[in-house]
């Protein structure tokens, strides 16, 4: 196999490669819509819980 021909399957296979990767992590990465709902109560709490305590000073 001389170096044009692979030059040309690695052309061919890298974005194959590439976007089964980026496919793969985004499915990966999903989140429910419980979780999110669940983080972004906690983090209303949380800002809530840091407003209040700025108050009291």
């Amino acid at each position: 196999m001389d170096l044009s021909s692979m030059q040309g399957l690695m052309v061919i296979v890298g974005p194959i490669v590439l976007a089964a990767a980026l496919i793969w992590a985004i499915v990966r990465n999903r989140t429910s819509k419980r979780q999110r709902d669940e983080t972004e109560d906690a983090t209303r709490r949380n800002y809530d819980d840091h407003d209040a305590a700025d108050r009291k000073r």
